[in-house]
């Protein structure tokens, strides 16, 4: 190996070994601040779904066995998070779930759901959704979302007729995968919920 390759592979590390030492820096200084903000977004969805709460109580549970269920279900989605509502008193008033579906068309669709103790789901809120601009995207908008509020019932449905009963909702137009993702994970939620009753 000639003196020149020598230095040259040197120099090689050396820029190496301190890109890594920059990079593994700059991590430590934003790991922090990051995982703040996603706490602060969670708990502003959490009230979202939940205006009524005065604070929450996560529910520790075995999410490989409630995993097993939901897939005996026919349900792929995973629930990250699960926390109990309380009021000002300590008097629980429902559930807050943190719900990922893996089957959206741009990837893994993310939200918190609220549920009331009667079962009676409050809503949802998006933490991470990368749909279709146009078409995927519109779950997010109030005129979707909404037609969670106020459902009591086991399961949900869509529909590209018009929702006519309780358990229906309104397919977003030119989304049906989209549609059916959050669905399935509303669904998801809410076989959990009834397990926690």
């Amino acid at each position: 190996m000639s003196k020149e390759s020598i230095k040259n592979t040197i120099s090689l590390m050396l820029i190496t070994l301190i890109a890594g030492l920059l990079l593994g820096a700059v991590y430590e200084i934003t790991k922090e601040p990051i995982a703040k903000e996603n706490q602060r977004a969670k708990e502003e969805a959490y009230k979202a779904v939940f205006a009524d709460a005065d604070s929450f109580e996560e529910i520790s549970f075995d999410a490989d066995q409630v995993q097993k269920e939901l897939d005996g279900q026919g349900l792929d989605a995973s629930i990250n998070e699960a926390m109990k509502v309380l009021d000002a008193s300590g008097q629980q008033l429902g559930y807050v779930l943190t719900v990922t579906d893996h089957e959206g068309y741009g990837g893994d669709i993310q939200f918190a759901m609220g549920v009331q103790s009667d079962g009676t789901l409050n809503g949802i809120s998006f933490l991470s959704i990368s749909e279709t601009a146009g078409l995927g995207m519109k779950a997010k908008e109030d005129s979707f979302r909404k037609q969670f509020e106020g459902k009591n019932v086991d399961q949900i449905v869509y529909t590209k007729n018009g929702a006519s009963a309780d358990n229906e909702i309104d397919a977003l137009s030119g989304a049906t995968i989209t549609t059916n993702a959050v669905t399935n994970g509303v669904n998801a939620g809410l076989y959990y919920v009834h397990t926690l009753q």
